[in-house]
């Protein structure tokens, strides 16, 4: 064990408590009664089935939306800490790549890659392009931590984030919320909810968002060179077509035209480029739930959506302007258009109560699921001859089953399967193609023990995959340019209680993570022609690791008043059998993205009917950006505080993140860039948000 302890990260160790759903709310009739409801039951809808999140044996957290309006969270990547073992990579101008228990990507360029960590918006693969990933009108967000093979499949080998959007109401309601703050940020938001018709609900919800973002750029003397521009509109209907069949439709629109000029020479937020780049993504989609309840023993759902998506994402390599060090300097441009297109289609038939197998002691789940994509590139690149172009398109094709037994009225058991099969096929401007094809089986299987209403322990066994893939650089020998699928194995016991009359709540699970056939960023030895040596940098099945940790979350309602919560991850990682690109053994070095500690912790204070206070800590321990360098991120620990004050209809908050104005990096690189020191390697960091406060009102009507 390698954990690294701190004096912050062992009072959080020995005093930590966990959220429960509860922070301001829009009304001083809700804002009253929010204490009192702080143990309501919070409930998990990204499963099969609809469950307790109290009683489901699985290590996840739930961030709930006045968690979100306490924090005023804007996008996920403002919340995210409030749950154990997850971390972002930068790189982009949001958040674009999530890390669970420390697996996850962290970049993507020309080469196609197979993401580890799945995220579902509203039924919609979302996975690898997470940056519009808006919180607004968000009902709650679930984070799965370790293998969700058998539910979500090749995408969430380390886990699964899913966002679900508030549902259309049976009456008629609307929200209008307005927003300020610093650097010139604005947002305006409406929602109006209600019956269409007898049998029709609808729900509209639209945001404009605005920022000049927290770049200076002394170059070209402006402020916006790193900007925010977002819009967010969904719609959606809930149809009751007939007694035993409903429909549920979802139309989602996101248009993110933000820049991108995030790195300084200095590793300031003032930035030299003359070329600012851009991150924008302009996307369309749809989802189609059909629920027909007409069968005695079961129910059928089928899941159809698909998204379409232009991802334009380009920076000023060189992050300067010509004529900063004439006979040294060099002036480049990378620029990246991708248009992907998803389609998926999932059907399955669901047991009902009097519908169990084996004897009436087993529910079940089985079903078939089928998703095909198409990735088309264009590069635009100062050093390459002509633009580079490639096609990448995948089909994925599965069949899962899911059994749920209750062995006594304690003890249950539930196994599940997954076969997927995966065709694939490249081809790029350079006539370089493969199209390898995998079968992955994940699975699980756990057993759980329900002592009593309160107290729920469960042990599980789960397998996930990630897919194969082949590398784009033409040079590889033709025995290096395949690599097959990961697999992971994840070994977990658990522990759920709720505590002084259900004032009080722990959720508890220590894990143990195997990891085979790993893919990483690895070399071999090419001798030139000359007699030298290079190492050539490639993808590949080059080493297995572990990741070891515990999650605790907890919460308690001390009185009326106040209610305190709190979450902590530690996690230790290592690589086994891993040589770098640069030629080093990195055995036993620790994976990248992958911090020893993370917490959070906070409290709700309600000073009196109208008031209402929110305060909380976010800490994480250092942690290595890259496999292919030492450079580390520092420890942290950020302070969110946010007051609000409702009456009748209407809410006014002022808020900041960040409060204390911490400086620290998300995306940390090394090498050399800056020709007024000759090129020196060093450290390059693009650095997280600052301080940032403004007001934000809600009025509902």
């Amino acid at each position: 064990m390698k954990f690294k302890t701190s004096p912050v990260a062992l009072a959080i160790f020995t005093s930590i408590v966990t959220p429960t759903i509860f922070a301001a709310d829009t009304s001083s009739n809700t804002l009253s009664k929010n204490l009192e409801q702080a143990t309501e039951v919070i409930t998990v809808n990204g499963d099969f089935r609809t469950s307790s999140l109290q009683k489901t044996a699985s290590s996840l957290s739930v961030i709930a939306s006045d968690e979100i309006s306490a924090r005023n969270a804007q996008n996920l990547e403002e919340i995210i800490a409030r749950a154990p073992n997850i971390n972002f990579s930068s790189g982009t101008q949001r958040a674009r790549y999530y890390q669970i228990r420390g697996i996850g990507e962290r970049s993507q360029f020309k080469e196609p890659i197979n993401p580890s960590v799945g995220l579902v918006i509203d039924g919609i693969d979302f996975s690898s392009i997470g940056s519009i990933a808006s919180t607004f009108d968000v009902e709650q967000v679930e984070v799965y931590r370790g293998p969700q093979g058998t539910r979500f499949g090749a995408n969430a080998m380390a886990g699964m984030i899913n966002i679900t959007s508030s549902a259309p109401t049976d009456s008629f309601e609307g929200k209008v919320k307005l927003s300020a703050g610093n650097y010139d940020s604005y947002s305006a938001g409406l929602v109006l909810s209600g019956p269409a018709t007898e049998k029709v609900n609808y729900r509209i919800a639209i945001e404009q968002f605005s920022s000049d973002g927290f770049i200076e750029n002394d170059f070209l003397n402006r402020d916006d060179t790193n900007n925010r521009d977002e819009l967010t509109l969904r719609g959606k209907l809930a149809i009751k077509a007939s007694n035993d069949l409903t429909i549920d439709l979802t139309a989602f629109v996101a248009d993110f035209d933000n820049g991108y000029d995030a790195f300084s020479l200095a590793n300031t937020r003032q930035t030299l480029s003359d070329q600012p780049g851009f991150d924008r993504q302009d996307t369309k989609a749809l989802a189609a739930k059909f629920t027909y309840s007409g069968f005695n023993d079961f129910t059928v759902e089928s899941i159809i959506s698909y998204a379409d998506s232009a991802l334009d994402y380009g920076y000023d390599e060189d992050w300067a302007y010509e004529g900063i060090r004439p006979g040294w300097e060099y002036s480049s441009e990378d620029h990246y258009f991708r248009d992907k297109t998803s389609t998926t289609f999932e059907l399955r038939a669901v047991s009902e109560p009097g519908g169990e197998i084996f004897n009436n002691t087993t529910a079940w789940i089985t079903g078939l699921y089928f998703k095909q994509e198409k990735e088309d590139l264009l590069r635009q690149y100062t050093y390459l001859s002509s633009d580079f172009s490639s096609s990448f398109d995948t089909e994925n094709i599965a069949a899962f089953v899911q059994f749920d037994t209750q062995l006594n009225h304690k003890l249950s058991l539930t196994t599940g399967l997954r076969v997927e099969r995966r065709n694939s096929d490249y081809i790029d401007a350079e006539q370089l193609s493969f199209d390898p094809s995998d079968t992955m089986v994940g699975g699980k299987v756990v057993l759980s023990f329900q002592m009593d209403d309160n107290n729920l322990f469960y042990g599980s066994v789960n397998r996930g995959y990630k897919a194969g893939g082949a590398n784009t650089d033409g040079s590889l020998p033709a025995n290096l340019r395949e690599f097959t699928p990961e697999y992971l194995w994840n070994y977990e016991l658990g522990y759920k209680v709720s505590l002084l009359d259900n004032q009080a709540y722990v959720r508890s699970a220590i894990f143990y993570m195997d990891r085979d056939d790993m893919q990483v960023r690895t070399s071999y030895l090419e001798e030139r022609q000359d007699g030298s040596t290079d190492f050539v940098s490639y993808l590949g099945n080059a080493a297995t690791g572990s990741n070891l940790g515990l999650e605790f979350e907890a919460g308690w309602q001390i009185t009326s008043k106040l209610e305190i919560y709190g979450a902590l991850g530690l996690l230790d990682t290592e690589y086994k059998g891993f040589i770098a690109a640069d030629g080093i053994d990195k055995s036993g070095d620790e994976q990248a993205h992958a911090p020893s500690y993370q917490f959070n912790l906070g409290l709700n204070y309600q000073l009196s009917d109208h008031l209402l206070v929110n305060i909380s800590v976010d800490g994480k321990d250092e942690f290595l950006f890259s496999d292919t360098h030492q450079e580390k991120s520092e420890s942290i620990e950020v302070v969110n505080m946010s007051i609000s004050y409702a009456r009748d209809d209407w809410q006014v908050k002022l808020w900041a993140r960040n409060l204390l104005d911490e400086t620290y990096a998300t995306r940390g690189f090394y090498f050399g860039n800056d020709p007024r020191d000759e090129y020196t390697a060093k450290a390059y960091y693009q650095l997280a948000e600052p301080a940032v406060f403004g007001a934000t009102f809600d009025y509902e009507f």
